[in-house]
């Protein structure tokens, strides 16, 4: 077989596997963002800042109501038109339906998630907790995983995923927002373990 044909079989294979195994390859990589764990018993629930529609503090607010953790510290980064994030969701979550004194508020200027875990991991610390439950959106749970236990290696870091409107591992490629949010947090993760 010439060299032509050989190299024409071959881009015809990958093709062919690229065709039939589509949606795995696809959902697989949807797949590898999220990294949670079911719920359990904790200290205390950390709701990450960089949720504006909420869902990250209902999944926290849920895990107090079913007694998984006593508390729920919300992280709430500056810059919302002059407020902090954890000053916006706390009501949010109240009008749905959760007590205020399920929350404490956790003021910060973090602009990464990096920079978040640099000024939630001290707080954790001097309340004395040692079993954290992070809640954050499904697909930022690996890389969030990642920061946190680097951070602080001495707390049992525990991942809660909140559902996303528009992120699925199973469909995420047949729409714009799911594509954006699935390359963008590649692109974050791949940065952390280069260190840049």
């Amino acid at each position: 077989m010439g060299l032509k044909l050989r190299t024409a079989f071959t881009i015809g294979a990958i093709v062919l596997f690229g065709i039939v195994f589509r949606a795995r390859v696809l959902s697989a990589m949807g797949a590898f963002l999220v990294h949670a764990d079911p719920p359990q018993k904790a200290d205390v629930a950390v709701v990450l800042a960089g949720d504006g529609w909420g869902r990250r503090i209902l999944a926290a607010a849920q895990l107090e109501r079913d007694g998984y953790v006593p508390k729920v510290i919300v992280s709430g980064t500056d810059g919302a038109y002059g407020n902090y994030e954890c000053d916006l969701a706390i009501p949010f979550a109240v009008r749905h339906g959760f007590p205020d004194s399920y929350f404490a508020h956790l003021e910060h200027h973090a602009r990464s998630t990096l920079e978040e875990a640099q000024a939630v991991v001290p707080e954790l610390r001097r309340q004395g907790y040692k079993r954290v439950m992070i809640v954050t959106s499904n697909y930022h749970t690996r890389r969030s995983k990642s920061v946190f236990q680097n951070m602080a290696p001495d707390l049992t870091i525990l991942m809660g995923a909140a559902p996303d409107e528009f992120f699925t591992v199973d469909g995420w490629w047949h729409k714009r927002e799911a594509q954006k949010i699935l390359f963008t947090e590649y692109e974050k993760l791949i940065a952390y373990w280069l260190g840049i």
